[in-house]
Parts: C-alpha cells; sequence; structure tokens
C-alpha cells in the first residue's frame, strides 16, 4: 500500500488519539463568527499506520510528542519548512527494522570494489534515465548515449558531470543561460523542492531496509546524515525533472512556489515509475532499491534495482 503524504501549511495543532493523527484549526475553532458546521470540519483525523512523510509549513504548528512518538514508530519521515517555505530539516527514526544490527556488519563491511562497482551502476541508470527526458521533450539525447554506456567503475572518468553539463544546458531550452544550482534562479527552486521530496522518501526507505543512511556508496561528508540516501536517490531525480518541466508547462515559472505548484510536487512519491519491468509508485521503488543494496552487500544480488524510464 502507497502511504500518503501530508502537507500543513497553517497554523495546526496535531496530536494522536486511538491511533489517529488529528488535525485541529484553533484559529478557526476561536472564531465566534464561524458557522458551527465549518467549526467541526476544521477537525480531521488520518491513521498514523497510512502515513509516510509529513511536511510541517508554517511557524504556528503544534506536534505533540505522543503524535511524533507514533509517526516514528511507523516509519514516518518528518519535514521542517523554513521560512521561505522550502524545506530545511529531516526527521527519521533511530530503528527501521528488526534486523538493524546484522544489516549494519554487512554494510560496514562492503568493500571498496564492491561499493565502486554499485557507484557505476546507479550513474549509468542515472545518465540514462536522463537521455530519456531529453528524449521525451524533443530534444538530442544521442549525445549521452555512449556517456552511460562508458561508465567505469567508480565513475573514474566523471561521466556524471559530463552527463550535467549536457543534460542542463537543454533541458529548459526557453530559459537563457539556465544554470543546475541550489541557489540559483528559478526554476531551481521547484527542483529543490522536488528533491527534498524525493529524499526524504528515499531517506524513509535505506532506514526500513535496516541500512545505515549516513554512510553512502560514493557521498562522503561529515556533515551529512543522508549520504546513502543522495547516492541511491540519483537515477531518480530525472523524474522530479520531469515533474517540473510539466509544472513549468502547466503553471510557468513563478518566484515562489504555490498551492498548485506544491500540490504537484507532493504527488512525486504516489507517480508511477517502472522497475525491473513492473510499475509501481515511486515509494515502492525505493523501497525495493533499497533492499537491493541490502542483498548487494550480502552477495545475494550483483545489481542494484533502478527505475528505468521508457
Amino acid at each position: 500500500m502507497i502511504k500518503r503524504t501530508l502537507y500543513f501549511g497553517n497554523a495546526s495543532y496535531l496530536s494522536l488519539s486511538n491511533g489517529q493523527l488529528i488535525l485541529r484549526l484553533p484559529e478557526i475553532e476561536k472564531d465566534d463568527l464561524t458557522p458551527p458546521e465549518f467549526k467541526k470540519e476544521a477537525r480531521a483525523s488520518v491513521p498514523v499506520e497510512d502515513i509516510g512523510i509529513v511536511i510541517l509549513d508554517h511557524k504556528q504548528i503544534t506536534i505533540t510528542q505522543a503524535l511524533m512518538e507514533a509517526l516514528l514508530a511507523n516509519n514516518t519521515v518528518l519535514i521542517t519548512c523554513d521560512s521561505t517555505h522550502h524545506p530545511t530539516g529531516l526527521m527519521m527514526p533511530l530503528s527501521g527494522n528488526t534486523i538493524q544490527s546484522e544489516r549494519y556488519k554487512i554494510q560496514l563491511e562492503a568493500s571498496e570494489p564492491i561499493k565502486k562497482q554499485l557507484w557505476a551502476q546507479t550513474v549509468t541508470q542515472k545518465v540514462k534515465n536522463q537521455s530519456k527526458v531529453l528524449e521525451a521533450r524533443g530534444m538530442d539525447h544521442t549525445y549521452l548515449i555512449p556517456v552511460y554506456k562508458g561508465v567505469k567503475s567508480g565513475d573514474s572518468t566523471n561521466c556524471e558531470a559530463t552527463a550535467a553539463a549536457y543534460y542542463w544546458s537543454r533541458i529548459f531550452p526557453d530559459i537563457a543561460g539556465f544554470k543546475r544550482h541550489r541557489e540559483g534562479g528559478p526554476p531551481n527552486h521547484y527542483l529543490n523542492y522536488g528533491y527534498a521530496i524525493l529524499r526524504a522518501t528515499m531517506a524513509r526507505s535505506i532506514v526500513a531496509a535496516g541500512l545505515i543512511p549516513t554512510l553512502g556508496i560514493h557521498h562522503q561528508n561529515r556533515y551529512n546524515a543522508f549520504c546513502l540516501a543522495d547516492d541511491l536517490m540519483e537515477p531518480y531525480r530525472p523524474y522530479v525533472d520531469q515533474v517540473v518541466c510539466s509544472i513549468i508547462k502547466e503553471h510557468g515559472i513563478k518566484d515562489d512556489i504555490d498551492v498548485n505548484i506544491k500540490t504537484a510536487l507532493l504527488k512525486i512519491p504516489a507517480m508511477d515509475v517502472t522497475l525491473d519491468g513492473e510499475q509501481s509508485p515511486l515509494m515502492n521503488a525505493t523501497q525495493r532499491t533499497a533492499v537491493s543494496l541490502v542483498k548487494c552487500y550480502s552477495g545475494e544480488y550483483r545489481k542494484l534495482l533502478y527505475p528505468e524510464m521508457s
């Protein structure tokens, strides 16, 4: 079952009752001019077991400790947003798998040659998917074919960067001089928001698989608690890019991310992807990717399961 992504963008009081997330809107409840029937609608409930991601995007949101405990026990990701309404914080459960210590052991003992092979597979599929995005948009993608076919162990020739330079210079042909940069101009803010949702989805799957999200197969940063999520999400990024292209086509480019754009980006975990010849929601696919990594570390698999664009 696909878990729900819940977004809260108003002053709210979130609590727990009988295994349900309870939403109350205090401003409406306290307003004497609001008709009683509308006040009833200011309350809502969702079973905690149905929730995968919760996004908190308002400075006057109150969430109880009991609810946080229940959400984390359900392996739900909590994302907080800053004053510009962009995701800035991520809370994850410390334990997400019954045989976590065993999984930690094989992850810690994984050899460098294995990790380099896994990173080569990751880069290959990422660039291949980038090629498909350009092809779907009617742009020349043939340059990327020999790039992804030529990825070596550990991506020693830096094919990922070569592909990125070509890809980002062409994906938005109507935006002169576009450069992909976290702090760059629009539509970088659309991409940042989408990638944050994707990162949280992947991090949730990694913890559920019993792995340490800090220990990547390629990314290494003493200040990054989610290096492995940043690794495994790479082949999924082109799906976010595709969504952003659709948003620009429908809504144009705006300085702010309004409710329509957020709605489209929040659907990313539920979008269909093809993995191992089967269609499934992206959130389910990330779970299979994380489990495949466990099996690669244990020697059961030799190849990571990643989605492939058609």
